[in-house]
Formats: C-alpha cells, sequence, structure tokens
C-alpha cells in the first residue's frame, strides 16, 4: 500500500476518514468472496420451507413462525458464532477449519488418544468443505436459472442444459485464473445485496405485521403448534446459513474487522429485508410461494433479476471453487494431502492459485449432481447435512481453544459450548432424515477424502517412523570422516532429509555407489510449521558443522509456497561462499512403499497409501528445484 510523505497527526480527520474508506473498500471486496454462498440462499431458502418433503401450511402462523426462526438462526450462528466469536480464534490472521484445527493441535498436556482425535475432527471438517464446494454451485446456479420457469413454462427444458453450460464455463476458466475480473465481485455483491434489501422493503411495504416476525415468540409458537413437523423443517431453514462458515475461513483475506462490519452494516440487514419481503407475498398471495424470490420482482425486471442473480451464483461458485483449491493447499502444507500440481495464476497475488485435479474433480462431481437431481428442490434434500457437521466441529474444537489457550473457566466454556452445539445439533438433527434423499452424497464424498487424508497421514508418519529407525546419527557419521573418508570432489552436494540429525539414505546410497562426497555438503530440511505464513527474517537457519557440512533448516507456513532455489539466493554464512545452481547437485531419495509381511496398518489402506504415494507429485517439482540440477537414489521400504 502507498504511503503518503507528509506527517499525519494520529486521530486526525484526515486520518479517521482515510482509514474508515480503506474499511470500506476491504469491506466492499470482502462481499464478493466471504458472502457469495449466504448471499444467494435468498434464491432457495423460503420457496424449500413450503415446497420441500417437510413444507409447512401456508399459514400467517407458520410465515412468521419460518421468519422468526431464520432471524434468530441468522443472529446465534452467523452473527453471534461466526462473526462475533469464532473470528476470534485465528491462527496468525488466518482463519477456516485447518487454522483452528492448528490452534486445538497446541493443547498443552493433552493426551495422544485427544491430539489424534482433535486432529481427526478437524480432518474430517476440511473433507466435508468438499461436499459444499461441489452443492453449492450446483444448487445456486440451478435455482437462478430456474427464474426463468417463472416468466414461461417454456423455458423448463433448458434450464437443466443452461446451468451446465454456465457451470462448465466456471470451471474451465478456472485455469486463466480469476486476478482480472475479482474486482467486479465486490461491486456486483454490493448492487446483488443492495437490490436484495430494496426488494424486501417493497415487499414489506404492502404487509408492515411481517415485521413482528423478529419476535422469538413467533419461532416457539411454530414449534409448539407443528411440534416434530416444525422440527424438521429446520432442514429448510439452515439453507438460509449456508455458507455461515466461509466467513471465517475467508478471514485471512480480508481480515475480521472488514468481515465484521460488511455483515452488521450491510449484508445482513439486506438478507433479511428479503426475507421478510418474500414472506409479505406470501401472507398476501400464498400461491407466489411456488417461487417467492422471483415473484418479489416487478415483472418487469424478471429477467434482469434472473441475469444477476446468475451473476451472483457464479460469484458464490467461484468462492467455494477457490476455497477448494486453497484447502487443498493447506492441507498439502500440513501433511494431509499428498503433494499434486499447484498453478499460480497471479503474479501479485500468492493465494490466487489453481489445482488442475481439484477442478476437474469438481466439475465431474458438478455435472453429476444436475444431472442426478435436475432441480433445485430435489438438490436441497442433499444440502444442508454436510455444513451443518461442519458447524458442529467448528464448535467443538472452539471450545477446546478457548479452554485450553484462551484459559477460560468451566463456567463461561460450558456456557459457550452449551448455547452453540445445542442449535448446531438441533440444525444438524433436523437434517438427518435427508440423508435418504441425497444427504448421503456430500457425506460419501466427505468421507471417501477423510480416508485418503487420514491414510496419508497414517502412511507418513509410518514412513518416517521407519526412515528414523534406519538412519545413522549424523555425528557418529561426521566423526568417523575425521580418521579419513570417501574422496572429496569440487562443489555443493544438497540432500533433502526430513530428520536433520541424521544421515540422509541418499546420501549413504551415493557413497555405497559413487564413494564420493562433495567438498560442501548441505543437509537441507523443510519444514512445514502450523501458522500460515512465515517472516523472511524466520525463513533460514544455518548451523555450520565439521568437515564442510552445514545444517540448514526452511520454514515456512501452511499457506505459503515453498520455493527452495529463491531460499538459497539468501543463504548466507561467514566464511560460507554462496549457493551456485550450476554447481550445486540435489540428493533426492526416492522411496519405492512395499507391503509389510507384518502390516502396521490393514492391507487396504497400505495399498491405497501406496498409490497415493506413487502417484504423488515430486518433490523436485513441488519444491521447485531445477531437473537438470537433481540425482534421484531409489531405495525399497516395508512400510
Amino acid at each position: 500500500m502507498m504511503q503518503s510523505n507528509t506527517t499525519e497527526i494520529p486521530g486526525s480527520a484526515d486520518n479517521t476518514s482515510s482509514a474508515h474508506a480503506r474499511l470500506a473498500t476491504t469491506a466492499i471486496a470482502a462481499m464478493g468472496v466471504v458472502y457469495g454462498d449466504i448471499g444467494t440462499s435468498p434464491l432457495y431458502a423460503m420457496k424449500e420451507a413450503f415446497n420441500g418433503p417437510h413444507a409447512v401450511a401456508v399459514t400467517p402462523e407458520n410465515i412468521l413462525g419460518i421468519l422468526s426462526l431464520i432471524f434468530w438462526a441468522l443472529i446465534i450462528t452467523v452473527t453471534f458464532k461466526y462473526v462475533v466469536f469464532i473470528t476470534r480464534a485465528d491462527n496468525r490472521g488466518e482463519g477456516g477449519i485447518m487454522a483452528l484445527t492448528a490452534l486445538a493441535l497446541r493443547t498443552k498436556g493433552a493426551s495422544p488418544r485427544l491430539l489424534w482425535l482433535l486432529s481427526g475432527l478437524g480432518i474430517f471438517g476440511a473433507a466435508l468443505f468438499y461436499g459444499d464446494a461441489v452443492i453449492t454451485p450446483a444448487m445456486s446456479v440451478l435455482s437462478a436459472v430456474e427464474g426463468l420457469e417463472v416468466a414461461t413454462p417454456v423455458f423448463k427444458p433448458y434450464v437443466v442444459p443452461l446451468t451446465l453450460i454456465i457451470l462448465t464455463g466456471v470451471f474451465l476458466v478456472q485455469p486463466r485464473g480469476t486476478a482480472s475480473i475479482s474486482a467486479l465481485f465486490g461491486p456486483v455483491m454490493l448492487f446483488w445485496f443492495g437490490t436484495l434489501g430494496t426488494l424486501g422493503v417493497i415487499g414489506i411495504l404492502k404487509h408492515p405485521g411481517v415485521l413482528a416476525a423478529i419476535n422469538p415468540w413467533y419461532a416457539m409458537h411454530f414449534f409448539v403448534t407443528n411440534q416434530m413437523h416444525g422440527f424438521l423443517a429446520l432442514g429448510a431453514v439452515v439453507l438460509v446459513i449456508t455458507g455461515g462458515e466461509a466467513l471465517y475461513a475467508d478471514m485471512g483475506h480480508f481480515g475480521r474487522r472488514p468481515i465484521k462490519w460488511a455483515w452488521l452494516g450491510y449484508v445482513f440487514p439486506c438478507l433479511y429485508l428479503n426475507y421478510l419481503g418474500q414472506g409479505a407475498l406470501v401472507l398476501d398471495n400464498p400461491a407466489a410461494v411456488k417461487n417467492p424470490f422471483f415473484l418479489l420482482a416487478p415483472d418487469a425486471l424478471l429477467y434482469p433479476m434472473v441475469a444477476l442473480a446468475t451473476a451472483a451464483t457464479i460469484i458464490a461458485s467461484q468462492a467455494v471453487i477457490s476455497g477448494a483449491f486453497s484447502l487443498t493447499s493447506q492441507a498439502m502444507q500440513l501433511g494431509y494431502c499428498p503433494r499434486i500440481q499447484v498453478k499460480f495464476t497471479s503474479e501479485r497475488e500468492k493465494g490466487q492459485i489453481y489445482i488442475p485435479n481439484i477442478n476437474w474433480l469438481l466439475l465431474v462431481a458438478v455435472i453429476a449432481l444436475v444431472l442426478g437431481f435436475k432441480t433445485s428442490s430435489n438438490l436441497a434434500a442433499a444440502y444442508g447435512i454436510a455444513v451443518t457437521l461442519t458447524m458442529l466441529i467448528d464448535t467443538v474444537l472452539a471450545f477446546v481453544v478457548v479452554r485450553a489457550l484462551w484459559n477460560w473457566n468451566w463456567i463461561q466454556a460450558g456456557v459457550f459450548l452449551t448455547l452453540f452445539i445445542v442449535v448446531d445439533l438441533a440444525f444438524f438433527s433436523a437434517n438427518l432424515e435427508k440423508i435418504v434423499a441425497g444427504g448421503w452424497f456430500p457425506l460419501v464424498l466427505g468421507l471417501g477424502i477423510f480416508i485418503l487424508f487420514s491414510t496419508w497421514q497414517r502412511g507418513r508418519a509410518l514412513l518416517y517412523k521407519k526412515l528414523q529407525q534406519d538412519s545413522m546419527p549424523l555425528d557418529a557419521f561426521l566423526k568417523s570422516l575425521e580418521y579419513g573418508g570417501p574422496q572429496r570432489v569440487p562443489g555443493t552436494g544438497i540432500f533433502l532429509t526430513p530428520q536433520p540429525d541424521s544421515v540422509p539414505r541418499a546420501m549413504l546410497h551415493n557413497l555405497l555407489h559413487n564413494k564420493v562426497l562433495h567438498e560442501r555438503v548441505i543437509l537441507l530440511n523443510v519444514n512445514m510449521r502450523d501458522i500460515p505464513h512465515v517472516d523472511d527474517a524466520d525463513r533460514i537457519s544455518v548451523e555450520p558443522l565439521p568437515q564442510g557440512f552445514y545444517r540448514v533448516i526452511l520454514n515456512y507456513g501452511f499457506k505459503d509456497s515453498p520455493n527452495i532455489p529463491v531460499a538459497l539466493e539468501k543463504l548466507g554464512e561467514p566464511g560460507m561462499a554462496p549457493v551456485e545452481m550450476m554447481e550445486t547437485s540435489f540428493f533426492l531419495g526416492r522411496e519405492t512403499i512395499v507391503p509389510n509381511a507384518v502390516p502396521t496398518m490393514r492391507l487396504w489402506r497400505q495399498i491405497l497409501f501406496m498409490w497415493m504415494f506413487r502417484n504423488a507429485d515430486t518433490a523436485t517439482a513441488f519444491f521447485k528445484i531445477p531437473t537438470n540440477r537433481v540425482v534421484e537414489l531409489g531405495t525399497q521400504i516395508e512400510l
């Protein structure tokens, strides 16, 4: 950010107005990323409450009851839980379930079993996000295009094909990145929310009595009147908070304050005004319940509203797709996912990434969903179960954080846990019946990804343990060189090793076959830390050792992009010559995993881990090492 050379007096009017302008600008930008998912919920939430599998009767009491439930769901879950509370649990400014899991795992004195459980919860919650990343584009774009049916039934046969064309286009442009058009996301969503609020006010003016719905009595009366049927209606109400967890996940991009003020000052009022306007419309005309969102708009604006809604749903889809890329990258850095190809689509924004494998898998899954469910009402049966389970996991992990890291007493933490977990459990329980009707899809998808992540984590731990058992202590090796050793050749040899205190296996194989060592030997360990970013000052540490050896440790955060050549350019130590790439050789171990006769984990998981290990991206590509400077030495390991 450019800074003025003129001196500003702290607290002056100019300084304050400048800060407010920056806050407003960032808040608008946040609308294009953070609130896309929750901002498109008005397209289908009210409709599903009165048309879904557990639709309630269209009566004034039920309309006010649903509107009251919507208000308090937005207040308790989104405003209090996420905006006010959980966004405070940041990992050096970063949010999301991976960051929250990293915080929870810092619990001091926790048993290995508890840490394993917390890690498992975090991995499962992250895996469930992929279910949301599949359902959100399908559900939101389909519901927007269905607005054409409101204009005329002639468009009905074209809704699914048009939806597929739009969604395919969204995924096809991912390799190009969104840097050139992302600047439009904020203003478009600003206009979208303003339109929602304006249409809502128009509807409310026709029936002002609908404002009484903010009274929680109507929500309680709704449950008393409808009993179990009313409880199951929460499965439709939960649609208004899907995407609420995204504001926490994207906190690192914008900061807590812009996200908070965008929600409280603009997004939340506009959203709820629209829900009230839809409710007022249905009170006046119960037949409008078939699609209250589009029927709320004047007839002359119907086609423009379909176009605007489609644009908003494309932005919402882009946000969750980018979120899936970011989550995958974080999972790789934290050791939950094998290395796969990551491409950077912006020269200025390192968060702008594209992962081809994830992109095409998401596209296939989204197309399958649209063809399988065909309408947004059918797809709503699959929506909600994964989101509510993720929110429940967020609450449990946040409870651990407030107890272990913030030192809250049991009473404070208990009040927090009771309030939010009761609401989360209510929404989750109400969505359980959706499993048969389609909710199984995000759960199966999430479970599959959880198995992959957990298998990779367990396999890597066993592999590291095996390598440690077979290693030679570095101190003893260096001591032996004092009594004579292999011939030393000019240049620098860099050996990547996960164990900086042991002799790398690649070095032992090199000595066995080539009988030489370079004049300078660097034992390089890449340390992935549980913080989002590592400052440049803390990036590299160098320790000179005897016999021309150096122990070098490179530190990266889970949102950093490791680049070994760039880091080595800054390598400096008194008496140590710079690293010249053309005079340097990188020695990497190339392990081949084979099943163990006495397996340390089940055979099917061993086979799965071997398949993942074999297909993982190479360390050469992942760490951006020049391929013409790499020597790979193979070895076979029984897991």
